[in-house]
């Protein structure tokens, strides 16, 4: 591995592979199609970057978004590898000529997305040239079973048809068991290796509430958290809209993104995000696959989720830099109701239907969980976690469990004796006692159960709810409006035959969630230079256009706070910085390093 490793060295500014890294590049270069998944900042990029500076032919590389592929050519660029990305938001002229660059084989790596690279006119140009190696980046994207597929992912199965002597490798993130293999069997006829590369990021604190006001909880999570970049995401255009502009009346800098927002809005907002500091981008999932903001120091979910992988995808967004990050969901009854409706209305497929439940399912009791959350995070993706991570609300602040079996009979009882065909609220004002119309037009109020839970408030019952859903004893009946209903296990409870165990209840006073996850920096890390050393990474990023990691990353201005290199030689020796860019940036960032040195004598 002599080759990689003076590549890595000699470009990238690196002295050493990264756990995973170096298994997954001699794959590669050995032929075998590798699907690769690896947590978010593990260094996926550097995993086919340095073969295919070693391989005999160009490189393909498939993405789907053009600000991933930008953004990627211009940290190549920066580090004095010539790659170019053609796609519709750069011009014709620049489109050809950037191909024609490539034909003459100055460019090593050549991005593409999978519409433009599987059309006949492409497909035939490229068997002309003979890649050595097609990399698909997001490859989750391919899959059905995945939560973010995009059908013209699944042209590229056909690419091995195409390039049969062009070794090929994925790449992704966010894959569950099934989804690695769907995308397997899909890329590689089956075969291939599968490199699993841990899930956990341990410097993400998880934290799951209950929302009860949620514009408040959201106000109170962000009120010491001025200072910082982070991401809101919402369910709707609607909400997008209204919280980013109660944000900006709260005296926040709120951006919204969202689908329905003009191209040029959006990509002006992205770039704002991207480029400047304490902002905070209010969004549905239209935003953030790629996005590569290195310093996103919170998630804060107003609504559930649509999956597990797509959560873990989203809260991925934060800590990137390594440094401390917090993921905050705030959810809802109303949200598994409406995640369920978004399931049914999805097309025809029942299979699918019924793995969409499944993965919604494990959310919720995700949600409900009485354990370690990251445990349960890890054990869905298949990764097995022995101690408790310290780093969650439940670690934490640990509740404390209970028996709850009378009062899930009370509410399973006024659940059967109405025939199965009422949801939540209903429910809930029979088991308290409430005089409503509804109760009184039905003669709910002469029922056994009714006000016999009368001595508990109405948010333990919703308590109660949710973690009997996802305890699995009660189900919403979507096709009847949301009406709960019993299942074996629920039935089990209210004949006597079975326990129901939850968290004790709690009244909660206004909270703002967890603490706060704060960054502290090593002993020997300068924090006023290293503040100087970012203001002037910011000032040279704008000044070129690119986001402020590709001059250098935060991992790599902290080792320059550290060591203090007083030369370029020194300069040099620090991780990260490649011949390239200590052409490009030595000088300035030493005159910086130099006018924080003490004067001698």
């Amino acid at each position: 591995m002599t080759a990689p490793l003076e590549i890595l060295h000699d470009v990238f500014g690196f002295p050493g592979f990264r756990p995973g890294q170096e298994g997954i590049v001699a794959n590669i270069l050995e032929g075998y199609p590798t699907l690769c998944v690896m947590p978010t900042g593990a260094g996926k990029s550097l995993c086919y970057q340095v073969p295919a500076l070693l391989l005999d032919g160009p490189t393909i590389v498939v993405s789907p978004l053009t600000a991933l592929m930008d953004d990627q050519v211009a940290g190549l660029k920066a580090n004095g590898v010539e790659a170019a990305a053609i796609h519709s938001g750069r011009s014709r002229e620049e489109n050809v000529a950037d191909w024609r660059r490539f034909e003459a084989g100055e460019i090593r790596l050549l991005y593409l997305s999978p519409e433009r690279l599987m059309t006949p006119r492409m497909l035939a140009a490229l068997q002309r040239i003979s890649p050595a190696l097609f990399v698909v980046d997001e490859a989750h994207c391919i899959s059905k079973w995945g939560a973010a597929f995009r059908p013209e992912y699944e042209q590229l199965s056909a690419l091995r048809d195409h390039f049969p002597q062009a070794r090929l490798a994925a790449f992704t993130a966010t894959a569950d068991t099934a989804t690695r293999e769907d995308i397997a069997r899909k890329l590689f006829g089956g075969g291939g290796e599968i490199v699993v590369h841990g899930f956990d990021r341990p410097n993400l604190s998880l934290a799951v509430m209950p929302r009860e006001k949620g514009v408040e909880q959201m106000l109170a999570f962000l009120q010491d958290r001025r200072d910082v970049s982070g991401i809101i995401y919402c369910l709707s255009r609607k909400s997008t809209e209204e919280t980013a502009q109660r944000l900006v009346d709260a005296g926040y800098r709120a951006l919204p993104y969202h689908a329905g927002l003009a191209p040029e809005r959006r990509r002006e907002h992205q770039e704002i995000f991207m480029a400047e500091p304490a902002v905070i981008m209010v969004a549905t999932i239209a935003f953030g696959m790629g996005i590569d903001k290195p310093d996103i120091r919170y998630v804060l979910h107003l609504d559930l989720p649509a999956s597990m992988e797509a959560y873990y995808q989203e809260i991925g967004r934060a800590g990137r830099d390594g440094g401390a990050a917090e993921a905050l969901m705030l959810y809802g009854l109303s949200d598994a109701r409406m995640r369920r409706q978004f399931i049914e209305q999805d097309g025809e497929d029942l299979d699918h239907k019924r793995r969409e439940h499944k993965r919604l399912d494990a959310l919720l009791a995700y949600c409900e969980a009485t354990r370690c959350r990251r445990q349960v995070l890890l054990a869905y993706f298949g990764e097995e976690r022995e101690e408790a991570c310290g780093n969650c609300d439940i670690c934490l602040d640990p509740p404390k469990l209970v028996d709850a079996t009378r009062e899930a009979q009370m509410l399973m009882s006024a659940v059967a004796r109405t025939g199965q065909r009422f949801g939540t609220a209903h429910i809930i004002d029979i088991v308290r006692g409430a005089d409503t119309e509804k109760i009184r037009e039905r003669g709910h109020d002469t029922l056994p159960t009714y006000g016999v839970g009368a001595g508990r408030p109405k948010p333990f019952w919703q308590s109660l709810v949710r973690q009997c859903l996802a305890g699995g004893q009660l189900i919403l009946d979507i096709e009847g409006f949301g009406a709960l209903q019993l299942t074996e296990q629920g039935e089990a409870v209210l004949a006597g035959k079975a326990r129901v165990e939850t968290r004790e209840y709690v009244a909660r006073k206004s909270s703002s969630g967890p603490r706060r996850a704060v960054q502290v920096l090593p002993d020997d890390v300068d924090a006023d230079l290293l503040g100087r050393l970012k203001a002037l990474r910011r000032d040279l990023a704008a000044a070129k256009g690119v986001p402020a990691y590709v001059v250098f990353p935060d991992a790599t201005l902290m080792e320059m706070a550290a060591l203090k290199p007083a030369d370029l030689v020194q300069m040099g020796e620090v991780k990260g910085v490649g011949p390239k860019k200590l052409s490009d940036y030595g000088e300035a960032f030493l005159e910086i390093i130099q006018g924080s040195a003490p004067a001698e004598g």
